[in-house]
């Protein structure tokens, strides 16, 4: 066995394992607990304190009350101490924008549930700091600060910035060859040749007063008063702030939390017309996102049928509410982008045999055949008028279309015109959509350009725009899904044969599109809540779509909403023997199993 060497005999060998065993029998408590104990003294007895024990945090208040701090008064005695009226607490009311409170009453309900109800109706208690600005965290140059100031501001554009013009490359190249012809007679270097060159170039700007005995005092005044005009008044602010190598966080003042709006947008329904009028047709309006493949709102439902059509009904529909009249809305965007679409859907009573079949007379008869196929007509009349009496209060698909919502405002807001008329229809194009306008002004401009930005999805400073919807597709009984809808969305925004093959069914639909005002009047919460400046109950409302934001917004909720919406996609009856027809989904609230069970849903 080979022989150690010096330095190694006197490496301990004790392992870290063995010395933790030694330490821990030697003392059941802390180490350093008995440690400061010991040097104390006098201990009778060695109160043993488990390492697991869990010690109450310091009082940091209460400490510095109890232990003022020993500080000689003098001029930097404000640096050391907090300062006592830094900290302001103002509660301020809490606005709300309905007439009627959508929070319940407080008189039948859980304690818990009622903490929880508060929190939409108490007072904000809003907490002032007199001294923040003096705080490393505070940063006044913030980005909307930043684009306050340079509002206003001329853009600079240098000479390396500028992209060569062709003109004006060639107005100067003609303007050489001028002078180089004018001057070929006379040799360089001549007489003649510079008094050419004299004539031909242009004056310096003279210098007044440069000779002028001025005293160096006035000279610094001018010079201070040329630096001062037109100055802006924050000339270092503009440039941003450099990159810190090791960042802080910057807390900014929040401001008070109020209820999440995108931007706005008003669509009002007009009038709806067939080629020929045998049922009454319900319409939806429904906001869908492709690139996320979101549907982005709630559906908005509205009725432009005649009084004869809604007469077909009166057996099944009940009285309608004024909340139900409604034939405007507000749609909230909160990520406006290319890729919006407003769909349009169409319902019509259900009635026997395929939707395609049920289609048909829309797309063979026109109006101005009506005398000729006047027996023809008068019995889809009967036939419609047979469904409505024994299926009235149920419905089935009829037709659709889309409007590439971001297209008909960026055109609109080019107009040099107080409002804009589109008309809109299908298949005219390579199989796809097409909107014409018909202006002197602009002439016939093709809608089909694609912007980007975000000025281009600018919801809020675009020209009204009335649209005519001039033809719709027909609903495919196999094709019922939001799936489905997306790729046919996504294909109208390019040429494809997939809309080439839809038979489209005439008819004539006009609405309005425009930027929504600030407090519009006669306006109903997603609750049906009448918005303030609500003069007369009785006047036709215009009902707020609830949003689904395609991603996350990131607000504290501060308004009471107690909605659920629930759309049944799909019913697969495939593994089912036998055929599946005449089928009806519905969704109740139960407390029991009883059918008289069904709670009440407002």
């Amino acid at each position: 066995m080979a022989e150690r060497r010096a330095f190694a005999q006197k490496i301990s060998r004790t392992v870290a394992a063995e010395v933790r065993k030694q330490i821990s029998a030697q003392y059941s408590g802390s180490p350093q607990l008995l440690k400061n104990l010991n040097i104390v003294g006098n201990i009778s007895h060695h109160t043993t304190v488990p390492l697991t024990e869990a010690v109450d945090p310091v009082d940091l208040e209460d400490y510095l009350i109890t232990h003022p701090l020993a500080v000689d008064s003098g001029p930097l005695r404000d640096l050391v101490e907090f300062p006592p009226d830094d900290i302001e607490v103002v509660y301020s009311p809490r606005d709300c924008r309905t007439l009627v409170s959508a929070v319940p009453e407080e008189s039948e309900m859980d304690p818990h549930v009622r903490d929880c109800i508060r929190s939409y109706t108490e007072d904000w208690a809003i907490v002032i700091r007199k001294y923040h600005k003096l705080g490393t965290g505070f940063n006044p140059n913030t980005l909307d600060k930043q684009r306050e100031r340079q509002k206003g501001l001329p853009r600079q554009v240098f000479e390396s910035d500028e992209a060569p013009d062709g003109n004006s490359y060639q107005d100067e190249q003609d303007d050489l060859k001028r002078r180089s012809m004018s001057i070929d007679d006379t040799p360089r270097g001549s007489w003649a040749c510079s008094i050419f060159d004299l004539k031909n170039s242009l004056p310096d700007a003279l210098l007044p007063n440069l000779l002028d005995r001025t005293p160096n005092e006035e000279i610094d005044h001018q010079n201070d008063d040329q630096r001062k005009s037109n100055r802006h008044k924050e000339l270092f602010a503009l440039h941003p702030s450099p990159d810190e190598e090791e960042p802080i966080e910057r807390l900014s003042i929040p401001d008070v939390p109020k209820e999440h709006f995108g931007q706005r947008l008003l669509v009002k329904c007009l009038s709806l017309k067939f080629e020929i009028e045998i049922e009454p047709i319900f319409a939806s309006l429904a906001l869908y996102d492709v690139k996320e493949k979101k549907k982005i709102s709630e559906n908005f439902y509205f009725d432009l049928n005649s009084e004869q059509m809604k007469g077909l009904l009166r057996p099944h529909v009940p009285p309608a509410a004024i909340t139900t009249l409604a034939r405007s809305a507000i749609f909230s965007i909160t990520y406006p982008s290319q890729d919006v679409f407003l769909v349009i859907k169409l319902e019509k009573v259900l009635q026997q045999g395929d939707i395609g079949e049920c289609a048909e007379p829309y797309m063979i008869f026109k109006e101005a055949d009506a005398t000729k196929n006047k027996e023809k007509l008068e019995k889809l009349k009967s036939q419609a008028d047979q469904f409505c009496q024994r299926l009235g209060k149920y419905r089935m698909p009829f037709a659709w279309t889309a409007i590439h919502l971001m297209n008909i405002v960026s055109s609109a807001g080019s107009l040099e015109r107080d409002s804009t008329e589109v008309e809109i229809s299908t298949g005219e194009r390579k199989g796809s959509w097409s909107e014409r306008r018909n202006s002197s002004l602009v002439g016939r401009r093709s809608l089909e350009r694609t912007t980007s930005g975000d000025d281009a999805c600018n919801l809020t400073s675009f020209r009204p725009a009335t649209l005519t919807v001039a033809n719709f597709f027909k609903q495919e009984g196999d094709r019922l899904s939001d799936e489905d809808l997306y790729k046919f969305l996504a294909d109208m925004r390019r040429p494809s044969s997939v809309l080439r093959r839809l038979r489209p069914i005439t008819a004539q639909l006009k609405i309005d599109i425009s930027p929504a005002p600030e407090n519009p009047h006669y306006c109903l919460t997603p609750e049906l809540l009448q918005v303030k400046l609500y003069p007369d109950s009785r006047v036709r409302p215009t009902r707020e779509i609830l949003e689904f934001p395609a991603r996350d917004v990131y607000v504290p909720n501060t308004t009471y909403r107690n909605l659920l919406y629930i759309y049944p996609q799909s019913l697969n009856f495939a593994n089912r023997q036998g055929s599946a027809r005449n089928i009806t989904v519905k969704v109740q609230f139960m407390y029991g199993e009883d059918p008289s069970n069904a709670m009440p849903v407002s």
